[in-house]
């Protein structure tokens, strides 16, 4: 048995054998990727449609089995019932004097050879929507937001008993029926407008790689915000003899009936509306005068699906560490995919299972890994991260107590690094991508991020976030930035549930595949010709994750480089006071406004819209409590990066071994049993998904939402709780400070 990594020097700052040795271990590594491999377990996976519940999914977890085996894993397939509808009969129709049905199939493109198995593919259809058979006026809610329902208002236009039709956009699918369920709609129909990923952007597939006329984007619509996983089980495994939920009892289904359909159907829905004429921000690219509604003709929707349990199949393969077996880097990525799922999952799956190849020949050639690697290939991710969550619900207490970090990936196409997660990782992840160099521009992919980051704080719709790291990647030596995890893919309950730190990579921004992003044409054919072509880049996924996944098992020492950790800390706080302050304005001027009937006198008589409700005065919130645990870590990650980078390499073996098992947790202590306001399945006070952007991240999530929704005890209360989960994580930095001191016992 040989290593290649040599005895640690005195001088190292960090945990790494050498980087010499880690360096030769990388290329190694990177000799035995193939992107022809890739391409064809895609041609494979992809082959036939994948959805929950298909015999294709099934075949794909054994498929994939067979390859962990052979390649040397210690491999199962773990398996789980789940609630999962699948539609039974669907129908979306216009009626009146002009009668109209929408479609609900996508056509077979000729020049696709998967069209040939397209008979196979389920029909448009939302997981988790409330069957129902309805009939009522429609409404145009633009991207049915809380914005636009307050607009609505202004305009005097009521969507109780109507069905409501809403554009993909500004927000995750789920919240769009969600929203316009709590306002009373009857049904809900969602549709891509083609100015989103349509022919406003670039030609239609085929002939491009945008969404063509009938395309249509499937999704899940299960209220995640609450939790996500099987609805029935929610917060437990779904295994045999699970307390189970009745259906109309789950919180995360919806009541109304909802179905997406394509821009050329909704063309017809939209041009039959009346009313007033939509707001200049609501009118997409369809050649018709955009109206809010109703019209005179009225929509009959209905669903009826079948509520079955379905088997999922998660495959899990080990590789056992030889020197601390006790501890688990787990990575991962999902099998399922809504029709064929190409690009969503399978580029990122294949990346995974080139990584377990490329792990099983340097096995075979007599290195071992020193921490134990568990491969997971997980199913039903798109019904709302099922298969994920079941496994962490299962495993639960296993993982905290083992689990060193999960690296997650997912769909990936052409183009720039996309890193985010727990940034006290972020050193490690910056020091990988600074040793992988861009195929395409042949700088490292590190280089190219940092150029990427600078240039999209010059976009017109660049955020303050944008702007902060755009100036922190131009200081000397200063790491780019993670970005902050919200949901929508299986890191979540790692993260959030869990508080176990995580990390999620891609390679976004070149290779488009959101215009057929959930629908029947993400298939091979439209991947190896318009998102990654050769598959250099899914191949470019697989080193970049697999030299983490290196990285993470061979360290002696913990990664984890607390300074960035703080550092992002003192910008969440930052910008949650800004937040206050910008609230609290907001409340004083509308009130001037609407005492000086601004809004009256302002507005076109021809073309009314009523005032809008006055604001609540904003209270001054008691932000000392996390002013002085900010300042707290703040000192404390400084005092532990230097003592690490001083006295880390020189430590015995004892101390290293007590070092590791304090830090190895230390990110369960952000994550406390009480959770979020209303959603307590949601632990991690620092990152989570917003309520009202769904897969969008909101950082002291406690704090910025209770501000953004004006409960403002709620604001006090979680400043003081986030603050108490901040000085947990300084007491254990402190606790590992004194054994590299020589101070613990």
């Amino acid at each position: 048995m040989f290593r290649f990594a040599l005895l640690l020097s005195a001088a190292l700052v960090l945990s790494l054998p050498s980087r010499a040795d880690q360096a030769v271990l990388d290329q190694k590594f990177d000799a035995l990727i193939h992107p022809d491999d890739l391409r064809g377990w895609m041609q494979t996976m992809a082959s036939e449609p994948n959805h929950v519940g298909s015999p294709h999914d099934k075949a794909n977890a054994e498929f994939e089995l067979a390859r962990f085996k052979q390649w040397g894993w210690d491999a199962r397939i773990e398996t789980f019932q789940i609630l999962y509808p699948t539609p039974i009969s669907e129908t979306a129709e216009l009626i009146g004097a002009t009668p109209f049905k929408a479609t609900l199939r996508e056509p077979p493109i000729p020049s696709d050879p998967s069209s040939a198995h397209m008979a196979s593919a389920l029909p448009a259809y939302v997981a988790y929507q409330g069957d129902g058979d309805v009939q009522g006026g429609l409404v145009y809610v633009n991207y049915g937001m809380k914005d636009d329902y307050e607009t609505l208002a202004r305009l005097g236009v009521d969507v109780r008993g109507k069905i409501v039709i809403a554009r993909y956009g500004k927000g995750w699918r789920g919240l769009k029926p969600k929203l316009a369920q709590e306002h009373g709609a009857a049904g809900c129909l969602i549709y891509s407008d083609p100015e989103e990923d349509g022919y406003a952007v670039e030609k239609t597939y085929p002939d491009g790689p945008m969404r063509p006329p009938h395309g249509v984007q499937r999704g899940s619509v299960a209220d995640m915000t609450l939790y996500p996983g099987d609805p029935l089980t929610p917060g437990v495994a779904p295994l045999p003899g699970a307390k189970r939920l009745k259906r109309e009892d789950a919180q995360t289904i919806l009541k109304i009936p909802v179905l997406p359909i394509s821009y050329a159907d909704a063309q017809v829905f939209l041009a039959a509306l009346g009313g007033p004429v939509a707001p200049a921000d609501w009118r997409g690219a369809l050649p018709i005068t955009y109206h809010v509604g109703p019209g005179t003709a009225e929509v009959h929707l209905a669903v009826k699906s079948d509520w079955s349990m379905k088997t999922i199949y998660d495959v899990i393969a080990v590789m056992h560490g030889d020197t601390y077996p006790d501890q688990w880097v787990v990575r991962g990525n999902h099998h399922d995919g809504w029709v064929f799922g190409a690009s969503d999952p399978l580029s990122g799956q294949v990346a995974l299972m080139a990584e377990a190849q490329a792990i099983g020949a340097l096995v075979r050639q007599g290195w071992h890994p020193k921490r134990t690697l568990v491969y997971t290939s997980w199913d039903a991710e798109e019904p709302m991260l099922v298969g994920s969550t079941a496994w962490a619900q299962t495993h639960y207490d296993e993982l905290r107590k083992k689990a060193v970090l999960y690296i997650n990936s997912d769909n990936s196409s052409r183009g720039v690094l996309g890193a985010a997660g727990s940034h006290d990782f972020q050193h490690v992840v910056n020091e990988v991508a600074a040793g992988i160099t861009d195929p395409e521009t042949h700088a490292t992919i590190a280089a190219r991020k940092r150029a990427g980051i600078r240039i999209d704080a010059l976009a017109d719709d660049a955020t303050d976030q944008d702007t902060t790291n755009a100036k922190l990647v131009a200081q000397s030596g200063h790491d780019f930035p993670l970005g902050a995890l919200g949901s929508g893919s299986d890191y979540s309950p790692f993260l959030q549930h869990l508080g176990l730190p995580a990390i999620n990579l891609q390679f976004e921004g070149e290779g488009d595949q959101s215009g057929i992003y959930h629908s029947a044409y993400d298939t091979f054919t439209h991947h190896s010709t318009w998102v990654d072509p050769g598959f250099i880049y899914d191949a470019l996924l697989a080193k970049t994750a697999g030299h983490l996944v290196l990285r993470v098992s061979e360290s002696d020492l913990p990664l984890q480089r607390a300074g960035d950790f703080s550092e992002m800390v003192n910008i969440y706080l930052q910008q949650i006071k800004k937040l206050a302050d910008k609230k609290r304005e907001e409340a004083e001027t509308r009130t001037q406004l609407l005492r000086d009937q601004a809004y009256v006198l302002a507005a076109d008589p021809q073309h009314p819209m009523r005032p809008p409700p006055a604001l609540d005065p904003v209270p001054y919130i008691d932000f000392a409590p996390l002013e002085n645990a900010a300042k707290r870590l703040e000192i404390a990650a400084k005092t532990y990066d230097d003592a690490l980078a001083d006295k880390g390499a020189s430590l015995t073996p004892e101390s290293r071994t007590r070092l590791m098992a304090l830090m190895q947790t230390i990110d369960q202590t952000l994550a406390p049993p009480l959770g979020l306001p209303g959603r307590p399945w949601y632990k991690n006070l620092i990152y989570a998904p917003g309520r009202f952007t769904g897969y969008g991240a909101k950082t002291l999530p406690g704090v910025r939402e209770a501000i953004e929704e004006r409960r403002w005890p709620d604001a006090d209360r979680y400043a003081k709780l986030t603050a108490d989960a901040l000085d947990a994580y300084s007491a254990r930095l402190a606790a590992a400070t004194s054994v590299l001191e020589g101070k613990g016992s």
